[in-house]
């Protein structure tokens, strides 16, 4: 009998081990790197840094923020230097670390690698990204646009930085493999379309990232877009607001004018004020939003007015108790 029972448990544990060593070394399974080569025009150029710094954002992890202004601006001359930190205080799963994406790291990367690590978060070694960036929607934008990002990025001003190594807890560090996906790019609608070219860049700003409240890790897709997910600031909590058209709790009653001041307002430095001693932040990075065009913000509004609403009160800001 006790022999049975030992053999029962030698394959039970080698079928454990088979199916960690699974994960571990036979994923993340996407396509290889392409073998393209992307030409730098000044249009190109010019959509990429549009791109990074107003609508995906790139810039906003892969640069410095000065956490002690509201919204965190970036830091004159970090430009794509990284070393962003979102660590376990945060919720995260372990310690991860943004990397420099100037050429002084990426210059030995093809722009087929580049593309890959975009569009899919496996890296040129062949290694699974932290999902702090949002690879999976990052996927589905136009080629054209992330051709337009690897240019921007190709011509940014070396910067000589190291960056720790990034590191996911148990289990993480074996799910984090079986999240990548190869790419399916959709191709940008026309801008005359508002509420599908509306859906196209809320799609690529990952906006149900951090609207959406989480479980297990995992986004709620019941709850898309109604706000709640939770971000601990040092000195309290940040809750995402909901951005359904819920007449209550939602953005029912704005009006598009109303919205797009929401974004624009903090084209005025004035309103990136030191913050307070009572205040949190906000990982929004509302003084990069806006910069976005206001068609593009028109076209979001459209968009997200299509959505089905939920009722989800939010309370945005929680002070830390002392």
């Amino acid at each position: 009998m006790k022999k049975i029972l030992l053999i029962s448990l030698l394959i039970i544990v080698l079928a454990i081990a088979g199916f960690a060593g699974y994960l571990k070394f036979a994923l993340p399974d996407v396509e290889p790197s392409a073998d393209i080569t992307i030409t730098a025009t000044a249009e190109r150029i010019a959509r990429g840094d549009y791109l990074a710094n107003h609508v995906t954002v790139c810039m906003d992890c892969h640069s410095t923020r000065d956490w002690s202004r509201f919204t965190g601006p970036l830091l004159p001359g970090t430009l794509g230097k990284g070393g962003e930190y979102f660590g376990r205080e945060m919720g995260f799963p372990g310690d991860v670390y943004s990397k420099n994406i100037t050429p002084q790291n990426l210059g030995n990367w093809t722009d087929g690698e580049i593309y890959r690590t975009i569009t899919t978060g496996v890296d040129k070694n062949g290694a699974a990204l932290f999902p702090v960036m949002p690879y999976i929607h990052y996927g589905k934008m136009d080629k054209e646009d992330v051709y337009g990002i690897i240019a921007y990025l190709r011509q940014l001003p070396a910067i000589n930085s190291s960056t720790p190594q990034s590191n996911a807890d148990f289990p993480m560090n074996f799910i984090i493999n079986t999240i990548p996906v190869n790419a399916v790019p959709m191709e940008r609608p026309a801008k005359t379309n508002l509420v599908k070219y509306g859906e196209y860049v809320t799609t690529i700003a990952a906006c149900i990232e951090c609207h959406t409240p989480v479980k297990k890790g995992q986004l709620i897709p019941e709850l898309a877009y109604a706000g709640g997910r939770e971000f601990q600031m040092p000195n309290g909590m940040l809750r995402s607001a909901n951005i359904t058209p819920d007449a209550e709790t939602g953005l029912g009653n704005w009006t598009e004018d109303v919205f797009i001041a929401r974004f624009k307002v903090y084209s005025d430095s004035a309103n990136v004020a030191k913050l307070a001693a009572n205040q949190v932040n906000t990982i929004m990075p509302w003084s990069m939003y806006a910069g976005m065009d206001t068609t593009d913000l028109k076209a979001i509004y459209a968009y997200l007015k299509t959505i089905k609403p939920i009722k989800n009160k939010v309370e945005h800001f929680q002070l830390q108790a002392k």
